[in-house]
């Protein structure tokens, strides 16, 4: 519990940025000159917008935590999501529940908001599961060995990339409207898109590299300044023809690099494109997903369209009880739909808590969710329809 004259409030304009960007620094060390003027015009954004909590004992402060307004594509379609992201406790004040009564606020600034779901990289899991988050997906890396990539797969007759050219500052519109085409179009579950101001100020940065075609953007830089490494934050392509073209221009610094470590999906198309299995893929940061509004997160998300399922729930929230309750699940034509009971259930339902339930939207398998207790009842002959509509697997490939 927090100490009694603890005050904890959205901050505003009138608060002092410079007083979190020492928490910043505590918590997650120094910030480069570099880096510095971002940082702050991205604190003064989440503070003058309301997207922004401060833990106050008196005139000093304890603790910040903070959302960035985004999107979320499950299965081709989008979503909003608040990215929560800066969450810091002074080191003096850590283990007095500082940081869950913060976490709590925060969470109800954000259904306030109307966000259907929430999404974090935890530091420390206990404090984000206390407020309903839970594990739902991998931000991935592929590692290659940069001289394998000029020895790509070309299978010929393949088109020349469609506008293919070096993005700049003014590409940040584009930019969100070439990566929600493409997460459509590959029916992905789990990654985000900013807001573009977030990425003029991405794109602005001199040692970052950033190309956009038609169908595709590719996003890197050297990894922590070196050149013996490249460090590609996102290829993503819609065809063949832009795929090669983004691999053949990370392939023109073998001359360099050894190696090019990549955020891709899971079942990016590179493996099949080089002619050695050379691809390795690890997982390298999980995330956590919290449904904020179940209603609208089941009918914000897509669905595979063969699948059609009809299933009862009974949901429990501690922190969000307007998710509890008895619903019935309805999942056809790659639509969603949970709408409340009003009596006469005619199956026992499936139970879940809020953990169960994040888990089951990021398509953990029912199976999985049994035997680590976070589902239970319910039709057990149901279970591969709901797997086959929740699907996976969830990835990431921005870190926030």
């Amino acid at each position: 519990m927090t100490a009694a004259g603890v005050q904890i409030r959205l901050l505003t304009e009138a608060d002092d940025v410079e007083a979190d960007l020492d928490l910043r620094r505590r918590a997650f060390g120094p910030i480069t000159a570099q880096t510095r003027p971002a940082w702050v015009h991205s604190v003064r954004y989440s503070m003058d917008s309301g997207h922004m909590v401060g833990v106050f004992d008196g005139g000093q402060l304890l603790g910040t935590a903070r959302y960035h307004p985004m999107r979320q594509w499950w299965h081709g379609r989008s979503l909003p999501m608040a990215g929560v992201a800066g969450v810091k406790v002074a080191p003096e004040e850590r283990g007095r529940g500082t940081g869950r009564a913060m976490m709590a606020r925060l969470l109800a600034e954000i259904a306030a908001a109307g966000y259907p779901v929430a999404a974090l990289y935890p530091t420390t899991a206990p404090v984000y599961r206390s407020c309903g988050f839970e594990f739902a997906g991998f931000k991935y890396e592929t590692t290659v060995p940069a001289h394998e990539l000029s020895r790509l797969v070309a299978r010929g007759g393949e088109p020349a990339a469609a506008g293919l050219r070096r993005a700049t500052p003014d590409d940040g519109e584009l930019i969100v409207a070439i990566k929600g085409r493409l997460h459509e179009q590959l029916r992905d579950c789990g990654p985000n898109t900013r807001e573009p101001w977030q990425l003029r100020e991405w794109l602005d940065d001199q040692d970052h590299f950033a190309y956009v075609a038609d169908d595709g953007f590719l996003s890197y830089r050297w990894a922590g300044g070196q050149t013996d490494e490249v460090d590609v934050e996102e290829v993503t392509a819609g065809s063949a023809a832009t795929a090669l073209a983004f691999w053949q221009i990370l392939a023109g610094h073998a001359s360099m690099a050894h190696t090019v470590r990549a955020c891709l999906a899971p079942d990016d198309p590179i493996a099949w494109l080089t002619k050695d299995p050379v691809a390795q893929l690890r997982t390298r940061d999980a995330w956590m997903l919290r449904v904020v509004d179940a209603p609208a997160a089941i009918a914000g998300r897509g669905y595979p369209s063969a699948v059609s399922v009809m299933a009862d729930l009974e949901l429990s929230d501690a922190a969000l009880p307007a998710n509890a309750g008895r619903w019935t699940l309805t999942i056809s034509d790659g639509k969603g739909e949970l709408a409340p009971q009003n009596g006469g259930a005619v199956q026992a339902p499936l139970v879940l808590d809020e953990h169960g339930l994040a888990a089951l939207y990021a398509g953990v398998p029912l199976a999985t969710l049994r035997r680590a207790r976070l589902a239970s009842g319910g039709d057990a002959g149901l279970d591969d329809a709901l797997d086959s509509a929740f699907r996976g697997p969830a990835f990431m490939v921005d870190y926030f």
